[in-house]
């Protein structure tokens, strides 16, 4: 059991205002693993004034010794590595070798990066008469989501810190453990009281406290575009800044050329795509578009692969490949829309709705694929956040990029090719934010963000931290 009974505000455990508590429940066996405080909003004022009057000495201070205190945070997250993967395996239900791997290792990656981004970084420049120098913006609040936790938490943390900011975090509620892990490890650094502050608690009070706050010089927020869209809403009241990286439909094109060998490996790594975390991938490559002629074929081989490969099983033992949900609620919305695509005409061909027979106890959903799947679908319109992959049959590569732009959404994507030129000249066409060409690998310095209503703004790498900071003008 992780059970938290104080937030985290000016360098010192402290006890919350709010008097609430809120469980954790392991998504493997739906048992109680921990509890954290319920804070309010007059927690939230608290840890805003200590990140207040702390911004001055720490803007003031050299960006490389702030990027050492990044680096230390860095060092204390693969200290307790093995603790942080096996906390967020029963909190998010993500299996232990992929746990490790992702939850546990993502985090140490990019907060690694930002000394080296720091030290080849233009603090200041000059543009004729006028010096142009970067500053940081204030107060940050970070508002972060559930499905890979402490990998965002770092995202918005490292370079936010490294910029000369202060921040006040608010974790999910649903998988905050891992949080208070990475708070035990700041309070070890020596980091000035008040430079990092956390505070939990549900969205509604302490999220909404944040993005109202009128000494919250800039939120940013991860999540779903409904509430992204109320992060915005509320933040335009004091006119902060505000950052979103919320959700996606990706669109993963095969090309008509792919054939063989080339197709075999790009609709194994398809499957991939769309399930990784169970699902629960802002990224996920949940339509799989497809040459008409190519349509039986490949839905096939995603049938074999899914049912052989993608099995499901116990995370905290590695017993499966995909583990369970995050929530009964997950769940329960995730078999509602498996449903929705039975009930508007497409093929299901592996999985389904119901709870999987082996497995009465835990958040488990079935890998399902459909085929036959059209684009005015809602299985291909809305966010599933689960194990449900849509297999769209187009004619030729125009109607492929135009199905694929055809979405509120604008996150990710994938375009495979025969020819790495084709589909490099297919992904530029694609309106989104990032496109893996070729089963290209995540890249931690890259930009990551959206276009449309996947978000507003970039994280990770160089623009990161550009994200992080203000431009100001002297005309000299």
């Amino acid at each position: 059991m992780h059970t938290f009974g104080q937030i985290y505000i000016d360098g010192q455990w402290v006890d919350p205002h709010g008097t609430g508590t809120i469980d954790v429940i392991n998504a493997s066996t739906e048992e109680v693993m921990g509890s954290i405080p319920e804070g309010d909003a007059t927690d939230v004022d608290r840890a805003v004034a200590a990140a207040a009057a702390a911004f001055p000495g720490w803007a003031a201070t050299a960006p490389d010794d702030r990027a050492k205190f990044v680096q230390a945070m860095a060092e204390g997250i693969a200290a307790r590595s093995d603790e942080i993967a096996e906390t967020i395996c029963g909190e998010v239900g993500m299996p232990i070798f992929l746990s490790k791997r992702i939850q546990a290792g993502l985090p140490q990656v990019i907060a690694g990066s930002y000394p080296a981004i720091v030290d080849d970084f233009a603090w200041e420049e000059t543009i004729g008469s006028s010096l142009v120098v970067k500053e940081p913006i204030g107060v940050v609040g970070a508002i972060t989501p559930w499905n890979y936790p402490l990998h965002q938490i770092v995202l918005k943390v490292a370079p936010a810190l490294v910029a000369g900011n202060t921040v006040v975090l608010k974790p999910s509620e649903v998988a905050p453990l891992n949080a208070f892990i990475l708070a035990e490890i700041i309070d070890d650094l020596g980091l000035p009281p008040g430079v990092f502050n956390l505070v939990s608690g549900t969205g509604p009070v302490v999220g909404e406290a944040i993005a109202a706050h009128p000494d919250v010089d800039m939120v940013s927020f991860t999540g779903s575009t409904a509430a992204g869209r109320r992060v915005a809403e509320v933040g335009a009241r004091t006119v902060k800044r505000v950052a979103l990286e919320l959700g996606g439909k990706s669109a993963n094109i095969l090309l008509p050329g792919l054939d063989g060998d080339d197709l075999a490996k790009a609709t194994k790594a398809a499957v991939g795509s769309a399930y990784l975390n169970s699902g629960q991938t802002c990224t996920a490559f949940t339509r799989l578009l497809v040459p008409a002629a190519k349509h039986d074929e490949i839905v096939e081989a995603l049938r074999e692969e899914v049912e052989t490969t993608y099995t499901l099983g116990d995370p905290a033992a590695g017993a499966g490949r995909l583990g369970p949900l995050i929530s009964d609620t997950q769940r329960d919305r995730v078999r509602g829309y498996i449903q929705k695509g039975n009930d508007e005409g497409a093929t299901l061909v592996t999985g389904g709705p119901e709870q999987p027979d082996d497995l009465p106890t835990g958040y488990y959903v079935k890998p399902t694929v459909f085929a036959g799947v059209t684009n005015d679908m809602t299985i291909a319109r809305e966010e599933i956040f689960g194990p449900v992959l849509s297999v769209i049959p187009y004619e030729t590569v125009d109607d492929a990029v135009a199905i694929a732009k055809d979405s509120t959404y604008g996150l990710s994507g994938g375009v495979w090719g025969a020819a790495l030129d084709e589909a490099k000249a297919v992904a530029r066409r694609i309106r989104t934010g990032g496109v893996e060409v070729n089963g290209g690998a995540y890249n931690p310095l890259a930009p990551f963000g959206g276009y449309k209503q996947s978000g507003i703004g970039r994280e990770a790498g160089v623009y990161g931290l550009e994200e992080f900071l203000q431009t100001k003008s002297l005309q000299l």
